[in-house]
């Protein structure tokens, strides 16, 4: 599970471009070594099996900030949009 892209070739079950982000605070972002996760593939939906109770404390704890990045990168970072609308330049 990822809100990345893929490359190459990929081997069993794969869920990929998650949104929002965990940049962007999703929820991806709050899932931790060891949790379970419901993948129902007919239905198209995921589901972690996580309390509510627990994802708020982990959500209270945030999100890291990202390391300073340079160049092209921190172009990118700061410019192209979600993968969910096309992961384009915003200018």
């Amino acid at each position: 599970i990822t809100d990345g892209r893929f490359s190459g070739a990929s081997r069993g079950a794969s869920v990929g471009h998650i949104s929002p982000e965990a940049a962007e605070g999703g929820l991806i972002a709050f899932i931790e070594n060891g949790d379970k996760i419901h993948i129902d593939i007919p239905n198209r939906s995921i589901e972690l099996l996580v309390p509510d109770d627990e994802i708020a404390k982990r959500r209270e704890k945030g999100v890291k900030p990202p390391k300073e990045l340079t160049g092209y990168l921190k172009r990118y970072a700061k410019h192209v949009r979600n993968a969910s609308v096309g992961a384009v330049f915003d200018d």
